[in-house]
């Protein structure tokens, strides 16, 4: 009502800014309480419910270093897991260096995956950090020492690259089951049948594997490479297995362990050797060289993957393709 309107009903000055003050405090009284409701409201929002596992407030977060590890826990946990992988395609884990930026990634996971066996050497000290503030888990935690090979020249080390015997990547992939399931048993249904169908397609490889390098003359069983990596691999399926660094990229080779290595395929007829994609080629073009000055013509078989997957959206850039391009290379050159 004007105040005019109001004056002509009769009612005083004195009255109308009386009612004015009124109207003004009610307003004022509404106000206040929206706004401490709609804060109330968004304080609710950004505080998680006592309680609550990791999958009500979004997908775990997690970190892992090695492109096989990262494939496995994205094929284990789904449309559960928030994946971020550190070492990208053509990556040395073994000369690795955290960068603040990967600090920061492991530092907001909820969850970390590492190899282990002192893959990721220099990484060591922020993995003891880490432990103390969340899951920070060794994949390889679970093969017995028994089935390990031993580092030469290491001491109470052993060979790391355990991926290449393929059924202890299934034992990696139950590792990533128990710790995701762990972390996040509302969905423990999903993570163990995501698990079993993975691990059938693991069995599946691995039988492949052994049939395909059967498939290869005796005599021509022999996988000579840049470095020791594929010791698993020689083990599980029956080849030998020959590398002109040790089992880590950071040890040193010289001209003894480039001219040892040519005359042991200049005697044995070696037709092809392997170069790896996250190692340089010229220590293994040295070894060719070498057997072409003694008359023995030596080619490049193809290139292996060793430490670091493809890349990301080939074949190649999983771990079950990367295993069956490797076993097709070195059947294809040396059958």
């Amino acid at each position: 009502m004007s105040v005019g309107k109001k004056l002509k009903n009769g009612m005083g000055v004195k009255e109308i800014v009386k009612s004015g003050k009124v109207i003004s405090s009610f307003r004022r009284l509404v106000m206040t309480f929206i706004f401490l409701a709609v804060a109330v409201g968004l304080s609710a929002c950004g505080q998680p419910q006592q309680g609550a596992s990791p999958a009500s407030e979004g997908k775990i977060k997690v970190t892992a270093t090695i492109g096989m590890i990262s494939d496995v826990v994205r094929q284990v946990g789904g449309e559960h897991v928030e994946v971020t992988g550190l070492m990208k395609s053509g990556v040395d884990p073994h000369l690795y260096k955290a960068s603040q930026g990967d600090v920061k990634k492991l530092e907001q996971a909820q969850i970390i995956f590492y190899n282990g066996l002192h893959l990721e050497g220099k990484m060591v000290e922020i993995f003891e950090k880490m432990t103390k503030e969340k899951p920070t888990v060794a994949v390889s935690r679970n093969i017995a020492e028994q089935q390990l090979r031993g580092w030469e020249g290491g001491e109470a080390a052993h060979d790391p690259h355990i991926w290449f015997n393929v059924r202890h990547w299934i034992s990696a992939t139950e590792v990533i089951r128990e710790e995701l399931t762990k972390l996040d048993p509302a969905h423990a249904d999903d993570y163990k049948k995501h698990a079993d169908d993975y691990t059938k397609q693991l069995q599946e490889l691995d039988d492949y594997a052994r049939s395909q390098i059967a498939s290869i003359p005796e005599q021509q069983r022999v996988l000579v490479t840049a470095h020791d990596a594929f010791g698993y691999f020689g083990d599980a399926y029956g080849i030998k297995v020959m590398g002109l660094q040790g089992i880590s990229t950071a040890s040193e080779y010289g001209s003894k362990d480039i001219s040892d290595l040519r005359d042991f395929m200049v005697a044995n007829q070696i037709k092809a050797v392997f170069v790896e994609s996250s190692v340089p080629k010229k220590s293994i073009e040295a070894v060719i060289e070498g057997a072409k000055k003694q008359g023995h013509e030596v080619k490049i078989g193809g290139e292996l993957f060793s430490d670091a997957m493809g890349e990301e959206g080939t074949p190649e850039g999983t771990y079950i393709g990367m295993v069956r391009h490797n076993v097709d290379t070195i059947v294809s050159a040396l059958k």
